[in-house]
């Protein structure tokens, strides 16, 4: 599949970023799975997700001006990251896709490039 333009700018740049990131993590925090991986505190965290998904989506190379590389994995390696936690971080992530209308041909992209990410951080059996 080929779009004419970066993830980023199909989902509406800086605002439609900041939407995906806002409808993402309260299905998070409310997942058996994940929810207790995150701090109480989740602020922090969807601002990192909000500059790495910037980033990783063709956008402004936020996270790498403010925190370097991302190194995501070892970022990720004092966290207990199984199979089943990457697959509903992911139906997160879709759910929170449909949520803020993306449409289906680029909301399937968009999980499918994340896939390798996600299960490449799985340190856990």
């Amino acid at each position: 599949m080929k779009f004419d333009q970066s993830i980023y700018e199909l989902l509406g740049g800086d605002e439609g970023l900041r939407r995906l990131v806002e409808a993402f993590y309260p299905k998070v925090q409310r997942d058996p799975l994940i929810g207790p991986l995150f701090p109480e505190n989740i602020d922090p965290v969807m601002e990192k997700q909000y500059m790495f998904l910037s980033q990783f989506f063709g956008g402004p190379p936020l996270f790498s001006e403010k925190h370097g590389h991302p190194m995501m994995r070892a970022r990720h390696m004092p966290f207990p990251i199984t199979h089943e936690k990457a697959d509903a971080w992911l139906a997160c992530m879709n759910e929170a896709l449909t949520d803020i209308g993306v449409e289906d041909e680029l909301r399937v992209f968009i999980i499918d490039r994340l896939s390798g990410p996600a299960h490449h951080f799985v340190n856990t059996n």
